[in-house]
């Protein structure tokens, strides 16, 4: 796992080059080459547990891995084939142009005879998103098929050259074994939804909560929220976007949230107790990312924006200039 140890023991989430691959501009992305480049690939893969290609994880849940392992994301993409019937369901269809992700879904649908009814996609990251024409492309019933997604309708306007289904929240989808409800959890993109399977009292979590390390947000508050909309759920199981099954999901998704509050109270003593009062986003990284290299601190610097922008829109600090200062 890619961990940067520092004051205050913050670490980078694993996850995080994930969000900056998804929001930066050119310049970062270089940092995104080099990061991903085949040695730090080769550690990321020997530190995470080793999962199957394809496994069931409940009597109703196939994983399919997205053959996409990295930094960006741990083992892999986890996608999802949900019921126990002749139609099914897939829960995120991977990265574009992997073809071994799609030979091992073939496969799987030609030994456990089955068709898919439906995709539902958990968010617009390239990486749940972007293997849908493939998978499409792949399958008999390619025109029958249906491809569900949740508009947020804020933000930027994305285009997928796929016919592209809007999914409301709390819709229900039914298959032979499984009944799955979407559920609208903005934070880690204003788009994203989390997926209950009521008969195994199940979460599919998407990015929202890892099965190894944390993740990363646009919006904190509504981070926030979405977690504690995962605790009022009560799964007893958590089937994560990356990473290992999660079997303490409530302990878990309690840490993640404890984790955030900690680290907005570390970001918020260190501006008060500073010499002069106040400290620029760069002072803060720099104070808190001390034996990182100088690139990585472009990528810490998302974590530390939008931790400010929660503080800013609790009224608890404020930017003048270039400089954060306490709000009094």
């Amino acid at each position: 796992m890619f961990t940067i140890t520092r004051s205050f023991r913050w670490r980078l989430p694993v996850s995080v080059l994930s969000f900056v691959h998804h929001h930066s501009h050119p310049s970062t992305q270089s940092i995104i080459s080099r990061a991903s480049s085949s040695k730090p690939r080769a550690r990321s893969r020997m530190s995470l547990p080793r999962l199957p290609i394809v496994s069931s994880v409940s009597p109703r849940v196939l994983r399919v891995l997205g053959c996409n392992p990295g930094f960006m994301t741990l083992q892999g993409t986890n996608t999802y084939v949900v019921g126990t019937g002749e139609r099914r369901i897939l829960i995120d269809a991977g990265e574009p142009n992997f073809p071994e992700y799609i030979k091992n879904l073939q496969e799987t649908m030609m030994k456990y005879n089955f068709q898919l009814d439906h995709i539902i996609i958990s968010h617009w990251h390239s990486d749940h998103i972007g293997g849908v024409n493939n998978v499409l492309d792949m399958i008999t019933n390619k025109n029958e098929c249906k491809v569900w997604k949740f508009d947020p309708k804020i933000g930027k306007k994305r285009d997928f050259n796929f016919p592209l289904h809007i999914v409301e929240d709390k819709q229900k989808f039914q298959v032979e074994g499984a009944t799955l409800v979407i559920h609208h959890t903005p934070g880690h993109t204003t788009d994203h939804i989390v997926i209950f399977l009521e008969e195994d009292n199940a979460l599919f979590s998407a990015d929202c909560v890892l099965g190894e390390g944390t993740t990363v947000f646009e919006d904190l508050t509504e981070y926030l929220k979405s977690l504690r909309l995962i605790l009022d759920l009560n799964p007893t199981t958590i089937f994560p976007g990356h990473g290992s099954v999660i079997k303490d999901p409530i302990v878990r998704v309690n840490n993640y949230i404890k984790h955030r509050l900690e680290r907005e109270m570390e970001l918020y003593n260190l501006i008060n107790k500073s010499s002069s009062g106040s400290l620029s986003e760069d002072d803060i990284v720099n104070e808190m990312y001390k034996v990182i290299p100088n690139d990585y601190k472009k990528v810490a610097s998302y974590i530390v924006k939008n931790h400010l922008a929660k503080l800013a829109r609790d009224g608890k600090v404020v930017l003048i200039g270039d400089k954060w200062r306490i709000k009094k």
